[in-house]
């Protein structure tokens, strides 16, 4: 097989360590990430509009996520589209969801199985079907993973161990989603690792969880030691400016950068501004419309607090919320929403006055 593979996978342990499972095969692999509900409909969108800007013959894999009857059809139709003009492209969805019956009976692409973790079954799927290179400690944890996933509680050792990195996908929140999906799942995937090869510990699961914020800090230690909140800045800080000609802003000649969900404005964004003092402003909105602002001396975010939002505060700390704001979980169309609010309220007369 020659094929580019294009993943989507849940965003629990169980669909992590899927992709942990995919990394260990000799294809291109492009991942992507989503929670059920509006956001898988967005990654599908996202894998379809990548295909339909390339010519190669590729694979769309669904890990631990069922989808809808109606998005299959979508799906099913995008790709039958694809290959209507040459392409070779095919789905293969592996998942364990009851929920998913319906779509399992109608989809030929759709393996259902109730009696193995997602992560077991792509494990299994993938030796059978994609020239899986398996490490030593792969198996044992599959049976980890599928041991807490299914509640295994009979399992003792390999569910309590289970537990454990459970917490440590669930916990591992430093990293936002939308702006840092690449970062972030590289997060998490070198935490499963790191949990994986320290299985054979004796007291494995008191080892892991002792270790927990040493590993954390290993990812975003790049130059000496810090709290792990001041390396997460730094990382964070330093990829935002990697990110600038995309996330950039102008209101009534100030320039701005847009953030979605990265939080902890007060750090993040003071820090950004302290690197690239070119800016003016910076704005962190988040999935609700809530609205940080901050700025160094440059403007009076408090004044676009106001006209933006009806908000308001500090000339160099303000917030507030945006009215209809939907949240979105592509960052192109957080900045297109924001972009046509600015466009709306730049055609108000009046300049913003500096803090003095």
């Amino acid at each position: 097989m020659n094929k580019t593979i294009y993943h989507l996978s849940h965003i629990d342990l169980d669909g992590y360590s899927c992709q942990l499972v995919m990394r260990h095969t000799p294809y291109v692999i492009h991942s992507f990430n989503a929670n059920y509900g509006a956001e898988v409909v967005e990654r599908l969108e996202e894998i379809i509009e990548a295909l339909q800007n390339s010519n190669e013959a590729a694979i769309i894999l669904i890990t631990d996520l069922n989808l809808t009857l109606d998005e299959a059809k979508w799906l099913d139709k995008e790709v039958e589209s694809l290959n209507a003009k040459g392409r070779d492209i095919t789905i293969t969805l592996l998942d364990h969801h009851g929920s998913g019956k319906e779509c399992a009976a109608r989809f030929g692409w759709y393996t259902l199985d109730t009696e193995r973790c997602a992560t077991k079954i792509t494990y299994d799927y993938a030796r059978e079907h994609y020239r899986l290179e398996e490490p030593e400690w792969m198996e044992a944890f599959v049976n980890v993973v599928n041991a807490v996933d299914l509640w295994l509680q009979h399992e003792e050792a390999n569910f309590e161990y289970g537990k454990v990195c459970m917490r440590l996908i669930s916990e591992t929140r430093e990293l936002n989603r939308v702006i840092f999906a690449n970062e972030d799942r590289e997060y998490k995937l070198s935490l499963l690792l790191g949990a994986a090869e320290m299985m054979d510990r004796d007291n494995a699961p008191i080892v892991l969880d002792e270790s927990i914020h040493r590993m954390k800090k290993g990812f975003f230690r790049t130059d000496g030691d810090n709290t792990l909140d001041n390396l997460a800045t730094a990382y964070i800080v330093e990829r935002l400016g990697h990110k600038r000609p995309m996330m950039t802003i102008y209101y009534k000649g100030y320039r701005g950068f847009l953030s979605y969900g990265v939080g902890n404005t007060s750090i993040i964004g003071n820090g950004f501004l302290t690197a690239f003092d070119d800016y003016d402003f910076i704005v962190d909105i988040s999935s609700r419309g809530t609205m940080s602002l901050r700025a160094n001396n440059k403007v009076d975010v408090s004044l676009i607090a106001r006209e933006w939002a009806g908000g308001g505060g500090h000339p160099n700390a303000s917030g507030g919320r945006l009215q209809n704001f939907k949240e979105q979980y592509r960052y192109d169309r957080v900045k297109d929403q924001i972009e046509r609010l600015i466009a709306a309220k730049e055609s108000v007369a009046g300049k913003l006055d500096p803090k003095a």
